[in-house]
């Protein structure tokens, strides 16, 4: 049964080494990171898994490394070999930095449907009498007027649903997202939070929205559920 959870975006630029320069503009998202992903520590779950998009299926141990090189840093994340995507390798420095140490490290592919996410959520939520869950993912990479993807007016409101959804531990509308939608507007965390959704449900968790903002023109959510 899940007991706990978070929610944190994955941008690299949350690592300072990665940011350099622009690293104290990401401060707040940080801290607020730190807090949610503290909170799931001190839940004394059974199992902590950290679940975040990739191009596979695949659960990875609780050792398992990731690789910052292609954002210009040689810093490790974990030991070698890399293996982690990157969304879960920005959620192990994160981790690390919080007193947090998953047990696994739950890879969902990008493309997954939003059935298979909640069937892999409620998998993890009936293994074990008190699973804490962490869910990695980025909103719309294509929010107005700047952004990675061309600018879509629609993000916005995308985000914002979101953003009540995962405040007030709405699993029934993170189920509910639509994965052509979120593809259309470059929403990366659609699999994570679906996960998330899967594992809630049933739960009666309440959430607690702890930041939302678009710096880079890309919706970044940190959320607690207890």
């Amino acid at each position: 049964m899940l007991i706990a959870a978070a929610v944190c975006p994955h941008p690299p630029l949350l690592i300072p080494e990665v940011a350099r320069g622009a690293a104290a503009e990401l401060d707040a998202v940080r801290a607020q990171c730190a807090a949610a992903l503290s909170a799931v520590a001190a839940a004394g779950a059974d199992r902590v898994v950290m679940v975040g998009s990739g191009v596979r299926e695949h659960t990875h141990g609780p050792d398992a490394g990731g690789d910052l090189a292609p954002f210009g840093t040689a810093l490790p994340v974990g030991p070698p070999p890399a293996e982690l995507p990157p969304a879960l390798t920005v959620g192990r420095w994160l981790a690390e930095r919080a007193g947090l140490r998953p047990d696994r490290y739950l890879e969902v592919p990008a493309d997954a449907p939003p059935r298979r996410c909640a069937e892999l959520g409620a998998e993890l939520a009936a293994a074990v009498p008190r699973l804490a869950l962490v869910a990695m993912g980025d909103g719309s990479a294509r929010r107005p007027p700047a952004s990675p993807g061309r600018p879509d007016e629609r993000a916005p409101a995308f985000d914002a649903e979101i953003a009540a959804a995962l405040g007030g531990a709405d699993t029934d509308a993170l189920a509910g997202i639509d994965p052509g939608r979120a593809d259309e507007l470059m929403a990366a965390g659609r699999p994570a939070w679906q996960v998330l959704a899967g594992a809630a449900a049933g739960a009666g968790l309440s959430g607690e929205l702890l930041a939302h903002e678009a710096p880079y023109g890309v919706g970044y959510f940190v959320a607690r559920w207890s």
